[in-house]
């Protein structure tokens, strides 16, 4: 510790000479002949800084007792006085427990009587010190080396010391850990409380430091994050090196190449068992050829799908996956075609989607791109990538898709190929003008023209000029049937595990459906999927265009398990899970679930008179037939499908909350877009699929909880294990979409539509429950029946392909009904289906929701109404409305056993317009009910009288003006 120091930390300088056992000074030096400098002395009884603390050590004296030379002037010591402490030798601390006083300067404090202090005066004047004893240096000042040309705190040579600058004393303090000198006669060590470097010091730890945070920061924090940059380069280095030793080289490559399998399919198993085997994806077809045999026409096609800079970059692009990583994947993955073939031929790899697997690609990427040249790595890529239609390799694909080799493609075809590498399964055999078909020959091909371009001008060598590469045509592949001489079904399956997989699983593409070995277990029942097809059967031949359109969902869980593809899925688009058409009436319970979710109850009256005009319709909306019905409510209108009634309830619901509630129940959101939103979506202005309608009514069945429809129940990779979808926990909770009683009441309404409704020929032979709705379009575009039990949901949709209205032999277009022909067809599947199943009812109706009038006011009649009072009104009470409204007869035995059967009911003479159920008055003349959208629950469309088709101004009664049906026609026409 240096003199300075330890003097800060003995409590200040030496006090003056005084008798060793009497009172001590308060930190001053004595001047000679006087009181000790800097104010006045401590009162004794005062126990100080140290109290009890044993007296500081005194500072040594020189045995000459002449002045120190440590800096502190020259001056001779006076008689009596005790001389210095030896050198080294620590001071004294008082014995009677009082500190010795700091030294103070003169009452003039300030800089100047720093500087002073120490020196004993003579007649004002300082004393000279003797000749070769050195210069004290002033309080808190370094000494500096012998030489050292800077003024300050080195020695000086003899002679008189001249004044010095404040400044250099503060800063000389400072340096050495003290306080410097106060400024002014109010700072510390000014006026009475001593100068320059009186009082306690601040240790280093207290002296403040002013410099800037980020300085005091890094003064500290430079070694320890140098410390922890070595070591995380140093283990980055290790961690490279063990990972790179351990990477597959490209010695390898073929081993993996060639060890790859088919994917099997399983149809459902029977509780826990699994199921057979439905299909494979067959042999892999695969012909190799070198470098030479690849035309350049094939090679920019792939450089300009998949990696302009192919030919310049290390077997990965830092630009491309740092654009990957920043636009989270919106920008491509960022994959060379190098690490495209580390993943699709390495099993190590997986499929799982994480870090650790894209390190991994990374990797052997690095090790390929040193290994191997670009040629090489170019060639086997383009011999084992997957290019649909069964093929890998570029030579197989030629064949497959132009029936020639690789070595004849022109450059369109070349650029085709190039542009199926990313979904060679989606674009492999397109269903004719579906979603994949259009995209394919529309924004696809555009993209990869302009990317020929791009191309060509990163390298000259390949890809097109821009003029040559916009006038490429697309060119059109041969046709293929990937199921040709098999059951048409399969192809049908294959299509549609491939749009789920890609839905709903990531990681997983068809080059591992097609190479990866796994196994994919299915809902569907083979039985069913039979039947889905023969159901139809029960209809006489129709139009050769004509889509039918059956699927079948659980309801306890969304799975498929049956429906009807097509004849060919190479030709025609799969009528159940991809055609849509318009829903017509079929809609409407659509309306009454979200009414009844708003709190309006079954029995709300409603005017249901025609025609009707409404807000926002530029026509007035007819009722099928042109019936019109006086006030009727909910039930009634459900089961005679009564149209002003539901557009007006769509109108005080919300047309936005109307179709909301469909998409919740099931219905896919893109149908939402095939028609203008507005009160006749309650008529079934919009276009769905039997897939959206079986899903959605499915959700009544479940008791108001949707679960997603699928049919993939477990996929497994080529090493056995479990690869989980990203819905997995949807799948498996569902989502509450309706309250219960809302799907009971709902439920209830519905059961009317079959039990004495237009629904009638869809009651099954077991007299189980059956809930359902029928629906027919304009001009008989459509027809629908959607029906469900507790166990099952059934949706049967008839429509043409080009949305031309249904044709079938011996049988007008007027008398095409939803409830005459997709009702039959409904039945003859369930028949089948719920052979084995056990009967379960559906709830009890809950009668949700408050009973509302939405009945027009009455006008004020100018007479007198005492003819309305002379007769009481006993007629509604024969006819009990509330306690057992219309269509709530027990029916097939399945309804209110306290409510009489339909069959039971007495014949009224005047028969109530909406009850289809009313009997003969006598008079032998048969009162017809109004039709279902014009569907006849109680005769078969061609076993009925003909009917004159209403006049050309006459509307349908389903959707509307005959104007407005026509629109929405040509609507369904450019959407298929």
């Amino acid at each position: 510790m240096s003199t300075e120091r330890r003097r800060s930390a003995d409590g200040g300088r030496r006090r003056a000479e005084g008798p060793g056992d009497g009172p001590r000074g308060q930190g001053g030096r004595r001047r000679a002949g006087g009181p000790p400098s800097g104010g006045r002395r401590r009162d004794e009884s005062d126990d100080g800084f140290w109290g009890d603390v044993p007296e500081p050590p005194r500072r040594r004296r020189s045995p000459s007792g002449e002045a120190s030379a440590e800096g502190r002037g020259g001056r001779r010591r006076t008689e009596g006085e005790r001389p210095r402490r030896p050198e080294g030798q620590r001071r004294r601390q008082p014995e009677d427990g009082d500190r010795p006083r700091r030294r103070r300067p003169d009452a003039a404090g300030g800089a100047a009587g720093g500087a002073a202090a120490g020196a004993a005066m003579e007649g004002g004047r300082p004393r000279r010190r003797p000749e070769g004893e050195p210069g004290r240096r002033s309080d808190g000042q370094r000494r500096r080396p012998d030489g050292d040309p800077r003024a300050g705190g080195r020695r000086r040579a003899d002679g008189p010391r001249g004044p010095r600058d404040p400044r250099d004393r503060e800063h000389a303090a400072r340096s050495e850990g003290r306080r410097g000198p106060a400024r002014g006669a109010g700072g510390r060590g000014g006026g009475g409380r001593g100068g320059g470097g009186g009082g306690r010091r601040r240790s280093r730890q207290e002296e403040p430091d002013d410099r800037p945070w980020i300085k005091r920061f890094l003064s500290k924090a430079w070694k320890p994050a140098l410390i922890v940059c070595g070591l995380m380069i140093i283990g980055g280095v290790a961690a490279f090196a063990v990972m790179y030793s351990l990477t597959p080289n490209a010695r390898a490559l073929e081993e993996q190449v060639d060890d790859v399998n088919a994917t099997q399919v399983m149809w459902a198993g029977e509780g826990e068992e699994d199921g057979e085997l439905a299909f494979t994806t067959g042999e892999v077809n695969r012909i190799s050829v070198d470098r030479d045999d690849i035309p350049d026409s094939v090679v920019s096609g792939a450089l300009a799908a998949e990696q302009h800079t192919f030919y310049q970059d290390p077997g990965i692009s830092i630009t491309g996956t740092m654009r990957a990583i920043l636009s989270a994947g919106e920008a491509g993955g960022g994959s060379t075609i190098t690490q495209q073939m580390a993943r699709n031929y390495y099993g190590s790899l997986g499929t799982e989607q994480t870090i650790s697997r894209k390190v991994r690609e990374i990797f052997i990427a690095l090790k390929l791109g040193q290994q191997m040249e670009h040629d090489q790595i170019l060639t086997q890529y383009l011999n084992t990538i997957y290019f649909g239609r069964g093929a890998s390799g570029v030579e197989a694909a030629a064949q497959a898709y132009f029936g020639t080799s690789v070595t004849e493609l022109d450059d369109a075809q070349g650029a085709f190929l190039g542009m199926i590498i990313q979904q060679p399964s989606a674009f492999a055999n397109p269903e004719p003008g579906g979603p994949h078909d259009r995209v394919m020959r529309g924004e696809r091909w555009d993209y990869m023209k302009v990317q020929l371009a791009e191309l060509h001008e990163v390298n000259p060598e390949y890809g097109l000029p821009p003029e040559k590469a916009e006038s490429l045509e697309f060119p059109e592949p041969i046709e293929y049937d990937e199921a040709e001489g098999a059951d048409p079904k399969v192809g049908y399956i294959y299509n549609a595990m491939i749009d789920e997989l890609d839905r709903r699983y990531e990681g997983i593409d068809g080059q591992d459906i097609a190479t990866g070995g796994y196994t994919i277990k299915t809902s569907l029942d083979e039985d069913l999927m039979d039947r889905a097809s023969e159901a139809f059967e029960v209809l006489p031949p129709g139009a050769e265009d004509t889509m039918f359109g059956l699927t079948a969902v659980d309801p306890a869980n969304g799975e498929i398990v049956a429906f009807n593809g097509g004849p060919n899925a190479a030709e025609v688009v799969n009528n159940s899970l991809t055609h849509q058409t318009q829903a017509g009436s079929s809609y409407k319970p659509y309306v009454l679930a979200t009414a009844l979710t708003q709190g309006i109850a079954l029995k709300s009256m409603f005017d249901g008179s025609s025609p009707r005009e409404f807000p926002g319709l530029a026509s007035e909306v007819i009722n099928a037939g042109g019936a019109s019905y006086d006030e009727v409510n909910l039930i009634e209108s459900t089961a005679n499908s009564i149209n002003t009634p539901f557009v007006e309830l769509a109108i005080e619901v919300g047309e936005p909350n109307v179709d909301a509630m469909a998409v919740e129940m099931g219905v896919n959101p893109a149908r939402l877009e095939t028609s203008t939103q507005g009160p006749l979506i309650a008529l079934g202005t919009h276009q769905v699929n039997a897939l959206d309608q079986a899903s959605a009514y499915a959700t009544f069945a479940s008791g108001g909880t949707h679960y997603p429809a699928h049919m993939i129940t477990e996929v497994r990779d080529g090493r056995g294990e479990v690869v989980e979808p990203v819905d997995q926990e949807e799948i498996e909770n569902g989502v509450t979409v309706l309250e219960p009683g809302v799907a009971a009441d709902a439920t209830y309404a519905m059961r009317q539509v079959v039990e004495v409704g237009g629904g009638t020929n869809a009651q099954l032979s077991d007299g189980r429950q059956v809930a359902g709705k029928t629906g027919t379009s304009s001009d008989a575009v459509s027809a629908w029946f959607v029906g469900y039990t507790p166990q099952l949901s059934v949706s049967v949709g008839l429509s043409r392909f080009r949305g031309d209205p249904l044709e079938f032999e011996g049988v007008s277009n007027t008398e095409v009904f939803g409830g005459g022909t997709s009702a039959l067809v409904w039945k003859d599947f369930m028949e089948h289906a719920m052979a084995d199943v056990p009967q379960e009812n559906f709830p009890e109706p809950r009668w949700v929701g408050q009973e509302e009038s939405f009945l027009p006011t009455p006008e004020p009649s100018d007479e007198p109404s005492d003819d309305a009072s002379e007769e009481p009104s006993e007629e509604p009470s024969e006819e009990p409305v509330e306690e057992c409204p219309p269509g709530q007869g027990n029916g097939n035995g399945n309804g209110d056993d306290e409510c009489a059967d339909a069959s039971e009911q007495p014949t009224d003479p005047e028969c109530p317009p909406w009850d289809p159920t009313c009997q003969d008055d006598g008079s032998g003349d048969e009162t017809d009910p109004p039709p279902d959208d014009g569907d006849d629950g109680d005769c078969f469309p061609w076993g009925c009288d003909d009917e004159s088709p209403p006049d050309d101004d006459e509307q349908d009664g389903q959707n509307g003006t005959t104007a407005q049906n026509s629109q929405r026609t040509t609507l369904g026409r450019d959407e298929d």
